[in-house]
């Protein structure tokens, strides 16, 4: 016969000792995992924090082309050095305004690539080419990305739009990435705002509990044993 393991006794009534999720001598039971710090939503995926979004296909093209622009206005103003046309002499002076127009022209093709979005629980700002907008998600109403459209756009509570430039369908995958996280954070603000305060009470006017005796509504006088003294 062989020795079997002692049992360790148990008061009736107690807990068993064995950790939380496990079973005999510490082994798990089927089914038992740890809790992530990973802040997980429908479907098992993860609600992100915060959503950042750059054109970046559109960005590699344009600083192509302003690397392109540079490289060319270098080599016209090289090419130009100590030349004569009729009686004009093309020198270093020439040279070097002719480089900086061609960096004025590449910082122009590069606002192209200016466009961004930044987002969290509480807003979005949103940076296109010329102007920049801070949006809080109270007045929007959708995060569209629509068929056939080159970019995404926020659909505001007055019906008014917004374009997202820097979510362009041509980043195809992290479009959608972007797009999906966005409309996450939407979703996440939207149940903190039902859920309403902290304390779980609903917001309203003011507690009125221990804020001091009632008062009668018909004249103002405080209401009790108090107000037909005046009787005796």
């Amino acid at each position: 016969m062989t020795d079997s393991e002692p049992e360790h006794p148990r008061t009736p009534g107690t807990a068993d000792p064995s950790p939380a999720g496990t079973g005999p001598a510490g082994s798990p039971l089927p089914g038992a995992a740890g809790t992530g710090a990973t802040r997980s939503g429908a479907g098992g995926t993860s609600e992100p924090l915060t959503v950042e979004a750059r054109p970046v296909r559109l960005r590699r093209v344009a600083v192509t082309m302003a690397a392109a622009v540079v490289v060319t206005f270098a080599v016209l103003a090289f090419l130009l050095g100590n030349t004569r046309s009729e009686g004009v002499v093309f020198g270093p002076s020439d040279q070097v305004a002719m480089l900086v127009l061609g960096l004025i022209v590449a910082g122009g093709v590069l606002v192209v690539a200016r466009p961004s979005v930044t987002a969290d629980v509480r807003g979005l700002r949103v940076r296109n080419i010329l102007v920049s907008h801070d949006v809080p998600w109270e007045a929007v109403r959708e995060v569209a990305f629509r068929d056939g459209s080159p970019w995404a756009v926020l659909e505001l509570a007055d019906d008014d739009q917004v374009a997202l430039l820097a979510i362009q369908a041509a980043d195809r995958e992290r479009a959608v990435a972007a797009v999906r996280g966005l409309r996450a954070l939407q979703g996440r603000h939207a149940a903190r705002s039902a859920a309403g305060p902290a304390d779980g009470r609903p917001a309203g006017p003011t507690d009125r509990r221990g804020a001091g005796p009632a008062t009668d509504p018909a004249d103002g006088r405080m209401a009790g044993p108090a107000a037909g003294s005046a009787a005796d």
